[in-house]
């Protein structure tokens, strides 16, 4: 690469502002500034500041070529330390965020005042194709990075096709619980023995104007118009739904998992650009590193799903009575309008072999050794992260594309084991013990164990997802006008 700023390729990263779908964008980034390109990414005002809060006033200064920008999402102002509503969060980013991202655009070209050299592509969210719009004006590519599953990316490409079919929305409630979501659908090339159940959860829905369902559609036909579509994931992990979507869609990169590509990262300074809305609790890791290997169950359902009092306290007595040592992430906003207070009994009751916390290093914990089993939402950097670390799962998956994630966990990969949404302790208890020690959790081990080293090929010199990377750079990122 020239020394002169001016020739050095500038991409504009710009996340949805959700947990779930910063984190992969922000390795993307990293790995991109590792290779030479300047970076700007993106986050959205109200993340901007839970950021700072979380991690310190300092914490978005970057370095001289990996720069942060924030721009209104064009929700009330708030300063909740929480998930936005994703409906109410979608519904406005698409349309309202055209314009400032375009100042934004305008602001870093004008060389002569930003320092900084002329934006050569922007990355962009699947469900932020707004930015379209500003790359085609300035002539540059727009790549879109679609942060689920290559699975749950299918399910929403059909979206469309299953409000054609007239299976979405719902006729009435009714359908939620009459049987209705096992209707099996024979169609969707990539995906076998796939259920209605198994796709991405918002076409449960009984409204025809519903929010997530038209704003999917959308987006999901936006998205031909990219330079490319990048995925986190791994081509032996979903090669079906990715030989699939390569007809549906223009070209795609397959580079994951990004968390092993980003660990290659040398330069601590990047490394050490994180990017956790929530202010991560000490002493995770410290408690762990004095327990057994494989002991431990791991439970954490990531940023954004909530439930009932009910529910917490039948996975507290599920937990509780398993017998086993647990580490509990319990986020401040986990359940529904209300504080996550636990029963006193099961807090005296499981002291001695109990860890709670109210946010983690996730990554590095589902690494740690002495984590034996991960009762997760199944969200698809929760999968990623457990595949890596070796660690199978009870799954309890939430919304989007978690359903779709999970069904392929138990029946594609044999890593995960599902449990009913109308969660009991007794199930809970009985699939923890069944993972800890059971015959069928010694089958999930040894299935992710096989999965771990095949993503771990991928992201070596000579590997899949390292030469995509590497091809992508190439094809696109560097090609100018495409």
């Amino acid at each position: 690469m020239g020394s002169s700023a001016g020739s050095r390729p500038h991409v504009v990263c710009i996340p949805v502002p959700l947990q779930g779908h910063i984190n992969p964008m922000l390795k993307l980034a990293k790995l991109l500034n590792q290779q030479g390109f300047h970076i700007t990414f993106v986050n959205s005002e109200y993340n901007h500041k839970r950021l700072l809060r979380s991690r310190g006033p300092n914490s978005l200064d970057g370095l001289p070529d990996f720069h942060f920008e924030a721009i209104p999402d064009g929700l009330p102002l708030s300063d909740a330390d929480v998930s936005q509503d994703v409906p109410a969060l979608c519904q406005s980013t698409s349309t309202t965020c055209l314009v400032p991202f375009r100042n934004l655009l305008c602001k870093l070209n004008d060389t002569s005042s930003s320092n900084v050299p002329p934006v050569t592509c922007v990355i962009s969210d699947g469900c932020m194709t707004f930015t379209l719009e500003a790359a085609e004006e300035f002539g540059i590519p727009n790549v879109f990075f679609w942060t689920p599953s290559a699975c749950g990316v299918l399910g929403y490409m059909h979206y469309r096709h299953l409000v054609e079919r007239g299976l979405t929305p719902l006729k009435d409630a009714s359908d939620l619980i009459n049987g209705y979501l096992e209707t099996a659908l024979d169609w969707i090339l990539g995906m076998k023995n796939i259920r209605l159940k198994d796709l991405p959860s918002f076409i449960r829905t009984i409204d025809e104007n519903d929010i997530m369902v038209n704003f999917l559609i959308r987006e999901a036909e936006r998205s031909l118009r990219g330079s490319a579509i990048v995925l986190n994931t791994f081509d032996p992990f979903e090669q079906d739904v990715l030989d699939a979507l390569s007809s549906l869609l223009p070209r795609i990169y397959t580079v994951g998992p990004l968390l092993l590509l980003a660990d290659q990262i040398k330069d601590q300074k990047l490394k050490s650009i994180g990017s956790n809305l929530w202010k991560e609790e000490p002493g995770c890791v410290e408690w762990l590193n004095s327990k057994e290997p494989n002991s431990i169950v791991f439970v954490n359902f990531g940023s954004i799903t909530v439930m009932t009092p009910q529910q917490l306290i039948e996975f507290a007595w599920g937990l509780a009575n398993s017998e086993k040592p647990f580490l509990w992430i319990i986020r401040p906003d986990l359940v529904v309008g209300d504080s996550a207070i636990l029963p006193p009994e099961f807090v005296s009751q499981t002291k001695d072999r109990g860890m709670l916390a109210s946010w983690c290093p996730q990554e590095q914990i589902l690494k740690h050794s002495s984590i034996g089993g991960f009762l997760t939402h199944s969200g698809w950097n929760s999968t990623l992260e457990a595949v890596c670390g070796g660690v199978p799962m009870i799954s309890w998956p939430f919304f989007a594309e978690q359903q779709t994630n999970c069904r392929y966990c138990c029946t594609e990969w044999g890593i995960g084991m599902e449990i009913d949404n109308n969660v009991k302790r007794d199930e809970v208890e009985k699939l923890v013990r069944e993972l800890m020690d059971g015959d069928k959790g010694k089958e999930m081990k040894k299935k992710v164990m096989e999965w771990k080293t095949k993503a771990e090929e991928a992201v070596k010199p000579g590997g899949s997802s390292y030469q995509n990377l590497d091809k992508l750079i190439a094809d696109v990122l560097l090609a100018g006008n495409v």
